[in-house]
């Protein structure tokens, strides 16, 4: 029997199960639905399975499962009240059809195929497979995934797992700016996208700009941009410190004061470290992306042929439409 008048414990009022796979930048962009889960359920306990435990806030979440057997195993052994699933992959489907919950949400494997749990994931669903049906979206992810969920979207916010001794390991990086603001450039896009990528050139030229005009560029990006970036050092002096592992690419990303980025992972980490903004957009929906009053979005002035396109139908990219100056002046927005 509970002791009647014992402080300490805390009933468990709602047994949440999230499943979010990938990719990174989506599990990050998902993160807003722990503030919404707890401000609807004081005293739930969430769980969230996902193939990135490591960039999920630890201080915000009850139980942290990667994708893996024994993870899997014991998530399909317990009961939840409420179990999602929000990728569109069939793993993910199954292991939400395979979840001993009372109420399922989202996308789940039925009939030899993935399906819809409940009606509100049916609009998700088909902008996923009808080109005309997402070009007409103007919903962002966020609303759409609240919808699914049954929650209403009020700007809850990212949730990131930063880790202050890497922060502290890079203050070298403010050293190198002395004293200048500090212009994050993700040179980057992914390998999926190449058609999202910004000429070279263009980042040469940008960078020589914002030197002359007093700030100090920091070239951002993982392994595929190291070439690149190690180029464009070589070249302009700008800030480089490498490429690094997840939880060290945080911390370097978190000295900008400004990111000038595509559509990818660092325009999320951007968005859930609160930072000003500058996103590239062309193959994508831009109702999609919210910034959070946080920057704009600059996209080709010629429009772009190739919705979610992995190679270019022009002879020349649209993304050599977004001029130096243009991006350059909207850095100079955000730093007002």
């Amino acid at each position: 029997m509970i002791c009647p008048n014992c402080t300490e414990y805390q009933p468990i009022s709602k047994r949440i199960l999230i499943i979010k796979l990938g990719a990174l930048g989506d599990v990050i962009r998902t993160t807003p639905l722990i503030e919404a889960y707890k401000k609807l359920y004081p005293g739930c306990h969430i769980t969230w399975i996902t193939r990135y435990p490591d960039i999920l806030p630890a201080q915000s979440i009850d139980t942290i499962r990667a994708f893996e057997f024994e993870d899997i195993f014991i998530i399909t052994r317990k009961t939840y009240d409420i179990a999602i699933n929000l990728c569109k992959d069939e793993e993910a489907a199954m292991l939400l059809a395979e979840c001993n919950a009372e109420e399922k949400r989202g996308f789940i494997w039925k009939d030899g195929h993935i399906s819809i749990a409940n009606k509100e994931s049916e609009h998700k669903l088909l902008t996923g497979l009808f080109d005309e049906l997402s070009k007409a979206n103007t919903k962002s992810y966020l609303q759409e995934i609240f919808e699914i969920c049954g929650l209403t979207y009020d700007n809850e916010s990212y949730v990131l797992n930063v880790d202050q001794k890497w922060v502290n390991n890079f203050s070298h990086i403010q050293e190198q700016a002395n004293g200048k603001k500090i212009i994050g450039l993700n040179t980057g896009a992914g390998s999926r996208w190449p058609t999202r990528l910004w000429p070279a050139d263009n980042w040469k030229e940008l960078i020589t700009l914002l030197q002359k005009d007093g700030y100090a560029p920091m070239l951002l990006g993982g392994p595929d941009e190291h070439e690149l970036n190690a180029t464009l050092h070589n070249q302009t002096r700008a800030i480089y410190v490498g490429s690094y592992p997840l939880h060290q690419y945080l911390a370097i990303v978190s000295y900008a004061d400004v990111i000038v980025t595509a559509v990818s992972m660092t325009m999320h980490i951007a968005l859930g470290l609160g930072k000003k903004m500058v996103l590239f957009n062309n193959i994508f929906n831009k109702h999609e992306f919210d910034v959070f009053g946080y920057g704009e979005i600059l996209e080709p002035s010629s429009g772009c042929d190739c919705y979610y396109g992995t190679s270019c139908s022009r002879g020349i990219s649209c993304m050599h439409d977004i001029s130096v100056q243009q991006v350059n002046d909207a850095i100079q927005r955000q730093l007002r």
